[in-house]
C-alpha cells in the first residue's frame, strides 16, 4: 500500500511538473467570450495621426461563443504583452454568436454596427509579435493569443484569426 501512494505521489508531482511549463497562450479558458482575430497590421503605411492616420483598421475581434447567454462587456479589459491596456467603460452586450470588432482610433461606439472605439490614435498591436489577453471584470483571464507575423500570418494581410 506504502508503494502505491508514494508512485502515486511521484506521478502527480510529475504531472504538476509537466502542466507548469504549458504556455500561458496554449491554455484554453472555459469563457464563452473569445479574440476571434486581429488586424495587427493595419493596411497602408502605419501613422498614429488621429486626421489622417490608419489606426481605425487596426482591430481586435470579440465574440460571443455562447449558444444561449447575453455577456456584457462592461469591465472587461483587452491588453497587449508590454501592458498597454483598454478598459470596456460602458455597457455593450454581445447577444448569442455576436461580435464586436474595438478598433483605434476615434469614433461613435455602436452596438448596431459592432465597433467599440479605443479613443486614442496609437497603435495597440505590434507589427512583428505581440501577446492579447482579455480580462474577465473579476480580473480572471478569458483568454489569451500569442502572434508572430512570421509564425501566424502565411499570407502577410495583417489578419490573423483565432477562432473561426
Amino acid at each position: 500500500m506504502r508503494k502505491t501512494l508514494v508512485t502515486a505521489a511521484a506521478v502527480a508531482a510529475g504531472a504538476l511538473t509537466a502542466l507548469s511549463f504549458v504556455p500561458a497562450h496554449a491554455a484554453e479558458y472555459s469563457s464563452a467570450l473569445k479574440i476571434r482575430g486581429v488586424q495587427y497590421d493595419a493596411p497602408g503605411r502605419d501613422s498614429n495621426s488621429c486626421s489622417s492616420g490608419n489606426t481605425r483598421e487596426e482591430y481586435l475581434t470579440v465574440k460571443n461563443y455562447s449558444s444561449r447567454s447575453t455577456i456584457n462587456l462592461k469591465d472587461y479589459v483587452v491588453k497587449d504583452a508590454t501592458g498597454n491596456r483598454f478598459t470596456f467603460t460602458a455597457n455593450h452586450y454581445l447577444q448569442p454568436g455576436d461580435y464586436v470588432k474595438l478598433r483605434g482610433g476615434h469614433g461613435t461606439d455602436s452596438d448596431t454596427h459592432n465597433v467599440v472605439y479605443r479613443d486614442s490614435c496609437n497603435f495597440l498591436w505590434n507589427n512583428d509579435k505581440d501577446t492579447i489577453y482579455l480580462y474577465k471584470p473579476s480580473g480572471s483571464r478569458a483568454d489569451v493569443h500569442a502572434y508572430t507575423k512570421t509564425n501566424d500570418d502565411p499570407d502577410g494581410n495583417g489578419y490573423i484569426n483565432f477562432h473561426g
